[in-house]
């Protein structure tokens, strides 16, 4: 098997990792938002509802919940998994919005209360204050950790492969039972190296843009 093949191979395996990727950003951020109301929200249940389940995906292992959401459904409720694509984004959607989460009521709680006051007494509504005073706030502080969590989230497809999916590093495992050599592993680092390298230039210029508000 040629350089070519290899390569071939893992473009294909980095093509899963991809939509993996795109899937759960696309889910993932606007869910975490919505967990992030609940979180700060003023009906206790839904607060400690909200805060228990972030607890509970925040202090447990990835590979574990999506080993539960691929199996869990089959052994207790006879319903398997047709699709462990389809598994494994759940589990990824639900931990990153869980993060993204907490992210985003720290910023929004970042935010003094006399800004929602001010908007207040100008006669804005609650909403109004929040897209039009608030969210570039937010966004601005949140940046710098939102960036660190989807570039962990490129590294963290990897755990795909728990459930045989066939992302960047089985299909690497792969050619490297058909090869017999170490190589297939390492050319799999360039695709992580490169994919990083190009979301960090994307986020970089993001925060300069964002730096023309210095509030």
């Amino acid at each position: 098997m040629d350089f070519g093949q290899i390569m071939l191979s893992l473009a294909q395996g980095f093509a899963t990792t991809c939509l993996l990727f795109i899937l759960t950003l696309i889910m993932s951020l606007p869910l975490g938002l919505i967990i992030a109301f609940c979180s700060m929200s003023k009906i206790k249940p839904i607060r400690w509802l909200s805060r228990t389940i972030v607890w509970i995906v925040r202090g447990s292992p990835l590979m574990l919940q999506i080993i539960i959401v691929f199996y869990v459904p089959g052994l207790v409720f006879n319903y398997p998994m047709e699709s462990r694509m389809f598994a494994v984004t759940v589990a990824f959607v639900i931990n990153y919005a869980c993060y993204f989460s907490e992210i985003y009521r720290g910023g929004i709680e970042s935010i003094p209360k006399g800004q929602y006051e001010a908007g207040k007494v100008l006669g804005m509504t609650s909403t109004q204050i929040f897209f039009k005073v608030v969210l570039l706030q937010v966004i601005k502080r949140i940046m710098p950790p939102v960036s660190n969590e989807v570039i962990t989230l490129v590294k963290d497809t990897s755990l795909a492969r728990i459930i045989s999916v066939g992302e960047l590093i089985k299909s690497s495992q792969d050619m490297m039972k058909a090869t017999a050599s170490i190589l297939p592993l390492f050319y799999s680092g360039i695709f992580y190296l490169a994919f990083n390298g190009i979301l960090t230039l994307l986020f970089n210029y993001i925060e300069k843009k964002l730096n023309y508000y210095q509030g």
